[in-house]
Protein backbone atom coordinates (compact mmCIF):
# COMPACT_ATOMS: atom_id res chain seq x y z
CA UNK A 1 0.00 0.00 0.00
CA UNK A 2 1.40 3.36 -0.97
CA UNK A 3 1.17 6.45 1.30
CA UNK A 4 0.24 9.58 -0.47
CA UNK A 5 3.21 12.27 0.44
CA UNK A 6 0.09 15.49 0.35
CA UNK A 7 -1.97 13.47 3.61
CA UNK A 8 1.02 13.89 5.34
CA UNK A 9 1.92 17.19 4.94
CA UNK A 10 -0.14 18.81 6.65
CA UNK A 11 0.12 17.11 10.02
CA UNK A 12 3.99 17.99 10.00
CA UNK A 13 3.02 21.31 9.42
CA UNK A 14 0.65 21.42 12.45
CA UNK A 15 3.72 19.70 14.56
CA UNK A 16 6.13 22.65 13.19
CA UNK A 17 3.47 25.05 14.26
CA UNK A 18 3.42 23.62 17.52
CA UNK A 19 6.85 23.62 18.31
CA UNK A 20 7.14 27.19 16.84
CA UNK A 21 4.30 27.97 19.03
CA UNK A 22 6.30 26.48 22.50
CA UNK A 23 9.01 28.09 21.49
CA UNK A 24 8.28 31.13 21.24
CA UNK A 25 5.88 30.76 24.45
CA UNK A 26 9.41 29.70 25.89
CA UNK A 27 10.99 32.82 24.78
CA UNK A 28 8.27 35.22 26.05
CA UNK A 29 8.31 33.39 29.47
CA UNK A 30 11.60 34.14 29.63
CA UNK A 31 11.88 37.69 28.78
CA UNK A 32 8.43 38.11 30.81
CA UNK A 33 10.60 36.41 33.66
CA UNK A 34 13.20 38.91 33.38
CA UNK A 35 11.22 41.78 32.48
CA UNK A 36 9.29 41.36 35.45
CA UNK A 37 12.14 40.84 38.00
CA UNK A 38 13.73 44.47 36.60
CA UNK A 39 10.04 45.84 36.63
CA UNK A 40 10.22 44.49 40.76
CA UNK A 41 13.09 46.38 41.37
CA UNK A 42 12.34 49.54 39.46
CA UNK A 43 8.86 49.47 40.68
CA UNK A 44 10.40 49.52 44.23
CA UNK A 45 11.14 52.92 46.26
CA UNK A 46 14.91 53.62 46.13
CA UNK A 47 16.17 54.26 49.44
CA UNK A 48 17.60 57.42 50.08
CA UNK A 49 21.07 57.14 52.19
CA UNK A 50 20.84 60.92 52.67
CA UNK A 51 20.16 61.26 56.33
CA UNK A 52 16.52 62.50 57.48
CA UNK A 53 16.31 65.94 58.25
CA UNK A 54 17.26 67.54 61.08
CA UNK A 55 14.61 69.09 63.42
CA UNK A 56 16.37 72.80 63.88
CA UNK A 57 17.78 73.09 67.41
CA UNK A 58 16.42 75.26 70.06
CA UNK A 59 19.46 77.36 71.31
CA UNK A 60 19.07 77.77 75.74
CA UNK A 61 18.39 80.98 76.83
CA UNK A 62 21.52 83.12 77.03
CA UNK A 63 22.42 83.31 81.16
CA UNK A 64 24.47 86.62 80.01
CA UNK A 65 21.33 88.22 78.94
CA UNK A 66 18.66 88.64 76.16
CA UNK A 67 19.53 88.38 72.73
CA UNK A 68 20.06 90.67 69.97
CA UNK A 69 16.81 92.02 68.62
CA UNK A 70 14.74 90.41 71.77
CA UNK A 71 11.93 92.58 72.40
CA UNK A 72 11.75 91.89 76.33
CA UNK A 73 14.71 92.02 78.77
CA UNK A 74 15.38 89.78 81.36
CA UNK A 75 14.25 91.98 84.88
CA UNK A 76 17.29 93.17 86.72
CA UNK A 77 17.62 92.79 90.28
CA UNK A 78 19.52 95.79 92.16
CA UNK A 79 21.06 95.43 95.27
CA UNK A 80 21.11 98.21 97.91
CA UNK A 81 24.54 98.11 99.38
CA UNK A 82 23.98 99.94 103.09
CA UNK A 83 26.78 102.76 103.71
CA UNK A 84 29.73 101.80 105.60
CA UNK A 85 30.72 103.86 108.45
CA UNK A 86 33.97 105.74 108.24
CA UNK A 87 34.31 105.97 111.68
CA UNK A 88 36.63 104.15 113.88
CA UNK A 89 35.71 102.63 117.22
CA UNK A 90 37.42 104.21 119.59
CA UNK A 91 40.30 102.00 120.83
CA UNK A 92 41.68 102.18 124.22
CA UNK A 93 44.94 102.92 125.14
CA UNK A 94 44.27 102.50 129.02
CA UNK A 95 46.71 99.69 130.25
CA UNK A 96 44.68 96.81 131.58
CA UNK A 97 45.84 94.80 134.60
CA UNK A 98 49.62 93.14 134.25
CA UNK A 99 49.94 95.90 131.66
CA UNK A 100 52.68 98.59 130.85
CA UNK A 101 51.81 102.18 130.72
CA UNK A 102 51.23 102.62 126.86
CA UNK A 103 51.56 99.36 126.26
CA UNK A 104 48.46 97.25 125.85
CA UNK A 105 49.18 93.41 126.15
CA UNK A 106 52.43 93.54 126.91
CA UNK A 107 53.50 92.11 130.64
CA UNK A 108 54.36 95.23 133.29
CA UNK A 109 58.08 94.97 135.00
CA UNK A 110 55.85 94.81 137.88
CA UNK A 111 54.47 91.27 137.17
CA UNK A 112 57.70 90.00 138.43
CA UNK A 113 57.33 88.08 141.60
CA UNK A 114 59.20 89.82 144.55
CA UNK A 115 60.46 88.42 147.62
CA UNK A 116 61.61 90.86 150.45
CA UNK A 117 64.10 89.77 152.96
CA UNK A 118 64.67 91.96 156.28
CA UNK A 119 68.38 91.95 157.08
CA UNK A 120 68.38 94.74 159.94
CA UNK A 121 67.07 94.71 163.59
CA UNK A 122 64.05 96.37 162.48
CA UNK A 123 61.29 94.20 163.73
CA UNK A 124 58.75 93.71 160.52
CA UNK A 125 60.71 95.89 158.77
CA UNK A 126 60.18 93.22 155.93
CA UNK A 127 56.16 93.78 156.01
CA UNK A 128 56.21 97.43 156.07
CA UNK A 129 58.50 97.45 152.63
CA UNK A 130 55.88 94.76 151.41
CA UNK A 131 52.90 96.73 151.76
CA UNK A 132 54.66 99.84 150.34
CA UNK A 133 55.41 97.65 147.33
CA UNK A 134 52.34 96.35 146.89
CA UNK A 135 50.78 99.83 147.41
CA UNK A 136 52.72 100.76 144.14
CA UNK A 137 51.33 97.91 142.00
CA UNK A 138 54.46 95.60 142.45
CA UNK A 139 53.95 91.64 142.24
CA UNK A 140 55.52 90.36 145.75
CA UNK A 141 55.10 87.10 146.67
CA UNK A 142 57.23 86.34 150.23
CA UNK A 143 58.82 88.08 153.21
CA UNK A 144 61.26 86.85 155.73
CA UNK A 145 64.62 87.36 156.75
CA UNK A 146 68.13 87.07 155.55
CA UNK A 147 70.61 85.71 158.23
CA UNK A 148 73.35 84.57 155.86
CA UNK A 149 75.41 87.69 155.52
CA UNK A 150 75.40 91.68 156.18
CA UNK A 151 73.90 93.76 153.41
CA UNK A 152 75.45 97.08 153.85
CA UNK A 153 72.64 99.02 152.13
CA UNK A 154 68.78 98.02 150.65
CA UNK A 155 69.50 96.57 147.09
CA UNK A 156 67.05 94.50 144.80
CA UNK A 157 68.93 91.82 143.20
CA UNK A 158 68.34 90.40 139.52
CA UNK A 159 69.53 87.42 137.24
CA UNK A 160 71.23 89.15 134.36
CA UNK A 161 69.69 89.30 130.94
CA UNK A 162 66.36 88.12 131.72
CA UNK A 163 63.26 90.13 132.68
CA UNK A 164 64.05 90.67 135.99
CA UNK A 165 66.70 93.13 135.28
CA UNK A 166 64.78 95.71 133.60
CA UNK A 167 61.97 95.24 136.10
CA UNK A 168 65.04 95.66 139.12
CA UNK A 169 66.32 99.10 137.43
CA UNK A 170 62.84 100.13 137.50
CA UNK A 171 62.05 99.05 140.99
CA UNK A 172 65.58 100.89 141.75
CA UNK A 173 64.46 103.78 140.80
CA UNK A 174 60.89 104.10 142.66
CA UNK A 175 62.53 103.10 145.52
CA UNK A 176 65.85 104.91 145.78
CA UNK A 177 67.64 101.90 146.24
CA UNK A 178 70.57 99.97 144.64
CA UNK A 179 70.14 96.99 141.37
CA UNK A 180 72.98 94.29 141.24
CA UNK A 181 72.64 91.14 140.03
CA UNK A 182 72.95 88.73 142.53
CA UNK A 183 75.42 87.29 144.27
CA UNK A 184 77.11 84.04 145.14
CA UNK A 185 74.38 83.71 148.39
CA UNK A 186 71.65 83.78 146.26
CA UNK A 187 72.17 82.83 142.77
CA UNK A 188 70.41 79.47 142.92
CA UNK A 189 67.08 81.02 144.27
CA UNK A 190 63.85 80.94 142.63
CA UNK A 191 63.46 82.84 139.41
CA UNK A 192 62.17 86.66 140.66
CA UNK A 193 63.63 89.76 142.02
CA UNK A 194 65.11 89.52 145.73
CA UNK A 195 64.76 92.58 148.18
CA UNK A 196 67.12 92.62 150.28
CA UNK A 197 65.98 95.52 152.83
CA UNK A 198 68.30 97.12 155.96
CA UNK A 199 68.50 99.50 158.19
CA UNK A 200 68.46 102.54 155.93
CA UNK A 201 65.21 101.86 153.64
CA UNK A 202 62.71 104.22 153.49
CA UNK A 203 59.83 103.48 151.42
CA UNK A 204 59.17 104.70 148.16
CA UNK A 205 61.27 107.90 146.61
CA UNK A 206 60.78 111.10 148.68
CA UNK A 207 58.94 109.23 151.11
CA UNK A 208 59.53 110.55 154.75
Amino acid sequence: MTTDPSAARPGKIAGLVLIGVAAVSTVLGVVTLLGGNGDSEAGQQPQSSAPAASQPSVAPPSTSGSSPGSSSAAPTTTTTTPPVSTTAAPTSTAPGPGQGPGQPGTPSTKDQPVRIYNNSTIADLASRAQNDLKGHGWNVVETGNYSQGIIPTTTVYFVPGTAEEAAARALAAEFGIRAEPRFEGIKDSRPGLILIVTKDYRGAAGKE
